[in-house]
């Protein structure tokens, strides 16, 4: 942690000595234990610890699962209920694997939301913030590269309708659409893409996630006061923050022993809710699904590609000032693709200076209507695309914009926030008590 000093690590013996002289390993490892965090961290800071263990848990199934799987359009299907009926075990690692797509998903929403609430985005922590944002768009792209392979009836129609939306970029969606599929039409070239795709990506994922742990132990760790660390001396430090090690990693492992029970109660005894009938049906070009649905991880933004139409006046009119290049479709994947982009933009968007919600009573409000508006798009994007769903989601989608591009810019002129505490010292000894100030020996 960059300006805030810290015990470093002091090899004993001849060998340690060596080693750290040639390669640091140790010391890295021991400075990632023992760095300064701010006391004062609640639950919400589990969900790390659930990231990288998804991460762990996806790379370590899908490696298994490649072992047995055929990507080839004609053998693909059969080789998935080859994995489930005669590979010893093969069962319970796909339906971990499938499942832990959506442990990823929901501990990463988690993730996100807690960083929206307490400013985790703001000043200095806008670069570990980008980086999250990316890491989560190589999640999306993983996941439904993954969701293509098992050849049903879903991962075939479900490739051929995202696909297509490339081709509703003009000028160039026609070609970047064949480009992406390897030819005219979902078939083995693109099974063969998204394979490999898939297959790389979580790799991908893992650096990002390496640099994204480096960029917050070069800042520090935000808290839920958004009161920075006293950078004075080690005394002052010691007073607002505790080692990571043990106290932070003994709370995680055990935050991280109840989800699993839940996550473990869920593969054991519901593996398949979550899935989709339709998929364990093998792909049918001839035969279209009534209605095509993603998985729940990408069904707000599904929502939002959906509800402007081309009878909603937005869309007329850029359709108008544009000549007719920007039509509906391509205006829905604009707003699709826009809406993850002002998440990213967000610690520009956000003009206050306090950096804690807890703090701001206006945004607390506005933001749990956020919170309520992105369930409720998931539920749009589940249902068919009629009424009353098509008004709701562009309700929905109105209102997720004008939280980043209006609301968020205009709090910080006309909201009056409350009064952080001075340190995280003060924070800490609020809940808990000034007895509860000095750390175990």
């Amino acid at each position: 942690m960059s300006g805030i000093p810290h015990d470093h690590y002091e090899p004993q013996s001849r060998l340690a000595k060596w080693l750290e002289s040639r390669l640091p390993v140790i010391g890295l490892i021991h400075g990632t234990l023992m760095i300064p965090t701010p006391k004062n961290l609640n639950w919400m800071w589990i969900w790390g610890i659930v990231l990288a263990f998804c991460l762990a848990l996806q790379i370590a199934t899908g490696i298994v699962l490649v072992m047995h799987y055929t990507p080839h359009v004609d053998m693909a299907f059969a080789s998935v209920e080859h994995i489930m009926r005669d590979v010893n075990g093969g069962h319970m690692i796909r339906y971990f694997h499938m499942n832990g797509a959506s442990l990823f998903f929901v501990a990463v929403y988690a993730h996100i939301f807690r960083g929206l609430y307490y400013g985790s985005y703001k000043a200095p922590r806008e670069v570990t913030w980008i980086i999250g944002m990316l890491i989560y768009l190589m999640m999306m792209g993983a996941g439904f590269m993954g969701y293509v392979l098992p050849w049903g009836q879903m991962s075939f129609h479900g490739t051929a309708v995202i696909t297509g939306l490339f081709g509703a970029i003009p000028f160039v969606g026609e070609s970047l659409q064949t480009w992406l599929l390897g030819a005219s039409a979902v078939g083995q070239p693109a099974l063969n893409r998204f394979f490999s795709l898939h297959y790389l990506l979580p790799f991908v994922i893992a650096g990002l996630v390496i640099v994204h742990i480096w960029a917050f132990h070069s800042t520090g760790n935000n808290n839920p006061t958004g009161v920075e660390v006293r950078r004075g001396s080690k005394a002052e430090v010691e007073k607002d923050t505790l080692p990571f090690w043990p106290y932070f990693v003994i709370k995680d492992l055990f935050a991280l022993s109840v989800i699993l029970t839940i996550f473990v109660a869920v593969v054991g005894f519901m593996p398949n809710y979550l899935g989709h009938p339709d998929n364990y049906i093998e792909a049918n070009a001839l035969v279209t699904p009534s209605h095509i649905v993603p998985e729940w991880y990408y069904l707000p933004f599904y929502a939002i590609l959906r509800a402007f139409t081309s009878e909603v006046w937005v869309v007329m009119f850029a359709e108008w000032i544009s000549f007719g290049i920007i039509d509906a479709k391509f205006f829905g994947v604009m707003a699709m693709f826009g809406a993850i982009a002002v998440m990213a933009l967000a610690p520009w968007l956000d003009t206050s200076s306090v950096r804690s919600g807890r703090y701001r009573p206006m945004f607390k409000w506005w933001f749990a209507l956020l919170v309520i508006d992105f369930i409720v798009l998931m539920w749009c994007g589940a249902m068919p695309a009629e009424e009353p769903y098509a008004t709701i989601a562009l309700i929905g989608a109105t209102y997720w914009f004008a939280y980043f591009l209006v609301i968020l810019p205009l709090l910080g002129v006309i909201e009056k926030p409350d009064t952080p505490p001075a340190t995280i010292e003060d924070d800490f000894n609020a809940h808990y008590g000034a007895s509860a100030d000095t750390p175990a020996e």
